[in-house]
């Protein structure tokens, strides 16, 4: 079995994180209804932690709608051997939460990306994440005829797959395959 360490992986966590943070934000309560929060990346969200954590209030947000969004995508479908945009390899993952300290360092660089993302984004995620720069016309082109499951709980990425800024990229956009109130996860098998 290879050592999983060893994989070459080409992730831009920074790029990762606002995937996470605007699909989080897309299937809140108040616009996709596929997870149980209103509003946490929201205005509301904002004052309701603002008091609690007054320079640090957008990473709290961001990491309770995090472990929702997770835990919600989890309970509908989760493909062993598989990865989502929030069941990543473990070692990826560490990178993630080690790198997490250093965005607490940068709070204001972040204020604008968490701004662009309060505003409940319509019902078109390609559309918001394409506004956002977070997604190019290629992968737009390549969600497009993604199917969901039989069952309507999942979306398979065809082929086999590194993990790449590109498939998280295809990962987030294959949430679009998704309806309001009913959430389809997307996943991809890894190479090796």
């Amino acid at each position: 079995m290879a050592d999983r360490q060893a994989q070459p992986w080409t992730v831009d966590l920074e790029r990762l994180f606002r995937l996470r943070l605007a699909v989080a934000r897309f299937g809140e309560m108040d616009n996709a209804r596929w997870w149980n929060t209103r509003g946490i990346l929201g205005p509301l969200g904002r004052s309701a932690l603002q008091r609690g954590f007054p320079r640090t209030h957008y990473f709290a947000q961001a990491r309770v709608s995090f472990e929702v969004s997770r835990t919600r995508c989890h309970d509908v479908f989760e493909p062993p051997g598989c990865v989502t945009l929030w069941h990543i390899p473990a070692e990826l993952e560490d990178q993630f939460d080690m790198i997490w300290h250093d965005w607490l360092d940068q709070v204001e660089a972040w204020r604008p990306f968490f701004e662009a993302i309060a505003l409940v984004p319509g019902s078109d995620l390609l559309a918001y994440l394409s506004r956002l720069g977070l997604v190019s016309q290629t992968t737009v082109d390549e969600v497009r005829p993604l199917k969901r499951s039989a069952e309507n709980r999942a979306v398979a990425i065809p082929g086999s797959h590194s993990a790449s800024d590109e498939l998280f990229e295809l990962l987030a956009a294959a949430f679009s395959k998704s309806d309001v109130g009913a959430l389809a996860v997307p996943y991809a098998r890894l190479e090796g």
